[in-house]
């Protein structure tokens, strides 16, 4: 696995990738509040390439940059191109899930799709209560300004389905990256995504014509596991479920496992 830097679409980007034996590439897009760190056991596993999305870890965070989803599609496109990826499968997580705006955009260059509890990009997601606070203006740049890392060590615990905060490492990768920037970036992002505009994203769900595996936790307190059946009733015929028991929000950490069975889909 190597780390990467270059511009795209006139920001700096960092990423990290890692060769995938032959298969097509695999481009992964995480979450909120992590960065391309957190592909690590996928990237040394099954290879691809992470990018750090703009507003996280070690890419560029403009004040002008549009956090949204609109904003965030054409970049993730932008970078497709600029690393070569002309067929590629997808994998993403949490707020990765924006990348399914791409995979409707350019449904033919999609070869495979990976679904770790995304965002709903659906009809009727009622969001968490930490992202309700940083949907509110003040309460959210409050919450924001006063966090630190014991607090995000002792709100983790919900995350995971094992007793106790989520792992040492983990949180020793995260807190580094979540400065000024990353912060502004994840109000403007949540704040411009209500109900409504996530149920837009995800219209055209329906039309992608590739396989998709759509791995949904028992336990994930952000995002319910009523969602995982609905994003396979959005997609249709072509997808498959498998809830993992016994897992978290993050489930790789909980079931290690996980990275296997996205490996044995990507590779079949």
């Amino acid at each position: 696995m190597v780390e990467r830097t270059g511009e795209v679409a006139g920001l700096a980007t960092h990423w990290r990738e890692a060769p995938a034996d032959g298969r097509p590439p695999i481009l992964y897009v995480h979450g909120v509040p992590t960065a391309s760190w957190d592909w690590i056991p996928y990237l040394e596993r099954i290879g691809g390439i992470a990018p750090d999305l703009p507003g996280f870890g070690r890419s560029a965070k403009p004040v002008d940059f549009d956090y949204s989803i609109d904003g965030y599609v054409p970049w993730l496109e932008a970078f497709t191109d600029a690393v070569g990826l002309e067929r590629f499968s997808l994998v993403a997580h949490d707020w990765g899930g924006l990348a399914l705006g791409l995979a409707q955009r350019i449904p033919e260059r999609i070869d495979r799709l990976v679904i770790h509890t995304c965002v709903p990009l659906l009809p009727g997601y009622r969001w968490h209560w930490v992202a309700r606070i940083w949907r509110t203006p003040f309460l959210g740049e409050l919450f924001m300004a006063t966090a630190s890392r014991p607090a995000f060590k002792l709100i983790s615990r919900q995350s995971n389905a094992r007793p106790g905060p989520l792992p040492a490492e983990f949180i020793d990768r995260l807190w580094p990256d979540f400065d000024r920037g990353t912060r502004r970036a994840i109000l403007r992002l949540y704040r411009a995504s209500p109900p409504d505009v996530l149920a837009r994203a995800g219209v055209r769900l329906g039309e992608l014509n590739c396989p998709a595996l759509i791995l949904w936790p028992t336990e994930d307190p952000y995002i319910g596991p009523e969602w995982g059946p609905r994003y396979a009733e959005a997609i249709g015929e072509n997808a498959r479920l498998e809830m993992i028991e016994g897992s978290g929000h993050w489930m790789w950490l909980d079931r290690p496992d996980v990275v296997e069975k996205a490996a044995e889909f990507l590779s079949d």
